[in-house]
């Protein structure tokens, strides 16, 4: 780790141990409070130390300055290492050629355990395999299972539909080989946050659609889930709280040219049929500006039949399992997801 991400962490790690009174003090401004909510007070700080220093919007640079700015942020925010049994990069057959993909198996006694297949966020433009390695570790470790972190396409270089292409793929191969890999083969899950949240439910939809064998569990962390309308939280939450409407719309147009776009790989929540998918944990942050999209794309999958836990986190941020290391709030919230996590993949 370079020295400037380690002094950055080590200002976190001091910074978090303050009083929640101080944090607000800090931050220059009293407690934020929106739409009946509190932010963290580590959320506040950490907003206010980004105002103070100037620091870009993720989409104010370059595409590739803008993905190194999210693995610089990874490593200052993600938290101390979790360590698991071992991990493996490999690569599976992909639409587009060999797919990068890293394997986590838990150091848990009482093999063979189940298996999620992990799609990371980034708005389909940023993200990789380092970006989310510390969250992949949490939810091997804390759930007890093994996790198949995939590195899919990216846009704008590979835009719409290639990223579904590799998470149908993925998802598809790990449930065709999950007894290789050493884990359950009944016992196969999807999961993944923002962008990731948003592939990984409609390769539930792919994999219903084809007739072959489907996971047991979809987890939906903050997850995009319709780019045709507005909902109210894209406008309670359009600036200020970490991503904004600007960066939702930057992503979308790099990744499918803009517009409305009602194609149910893009926007789940569309999807005529919402049955007889894989159960369902969705989860979301009180102050994110894709919440309500989430919420009611779990409340659809709900009233469609499929089985759905609804968790929401009032006081967070979007991206809020990534920013562990900051965030004590982050940190328990991720944890209680894993325990969720834990109990539904082997319901």
């Amino acid at each position: 780790m370079r020295l400037r991400d380690r002094l950055e962490r080590h200002v976190g790690r001091v910074l978090a141990t303050l009083p929640d009174s101080t944090k607000v003090r800090l931050s220059r401004r009293p407690p934020v409070v929106k739409d009946g909510q509190t932010l963290d007070p580590d959320m506040q700080l950490a907003l206010a130390f980004l105002e103070l220093t100037g620091a870009p919007s993720l989409t104010a640079v370059s595409v590739e300055k803008s993905r190194r700015h999210l693995r610089h942020n990874a490593r200052v925010h993600g938290g101390e290492r979790v360590e698991v049994a071992r991990t493996t990069d490999l690569a599976l057959p992909g639409p587009g050629g060999r797919l990068p993909a890293r394997h986590y198996v838990p150091d848990e006694p009482g093999g063979p355990h189940p298996l999620l297949v992990y799609l990371h966020g980034g708005g389909f433009v940023l993200g990789d395999l380092e970006t989310h390695d510390a969250l992949c570790r949490i939810l091997c470790a804390r759930a007890g299972v093994h996790v198949l972190s995939i590195d899919y396409r990216l846009a704008p270089e590979h835009p719409f539909p290639a990223a579904v292409d590799d998470a149908h793929a993925a998802l598809t191969w790990a449930l065709a080989n999950a007894g290789a890999l050493g884990a359950r083969a009944d016992q196969v899950a999807i999961g993944g946050d923002s962008a990731g949240g948003n592939l990984s439910a409609v390769a539930c939809h792919l994999v219903r659609d084809a007739g072959g064998p489907q996971p047991v569990l979809q987890l939906l962390l903050y997850p995009a889930a319709d780019r045709t309308r507005p909902h109210p939280s894209l406008s309670l939450f359009a600036d200020g709280f970490l991503i904004t409407r600007g960066d939702i719309d930057w992503f979308h147009e790099r990744y499918s040219g803009g517009g409305k776009h009602a194609d149910v790989r893009i926007s789940p929540l569309l999807a005529p049929n919402l049955s007889g998918l894989p159960r369902a944990l969705v989860v979301t942050a009180g102050f994110d500006p894709l919440r309500d999209e989430g919420e009611a794309y779990a409340a659809a999958l709900a009233a469609a039949g499929t089985p759905t836990v609804r968790r929401r986190f009032p006081p967070l941020l979007h991206g809020f399992c990534s920013m562990t290391g900051p965030s004590r709030a982050a940190r328990e919230a991720t944890i209680e997801i894993a325990g969720a996590l834990r109990a539904m993949i082997r319901a």
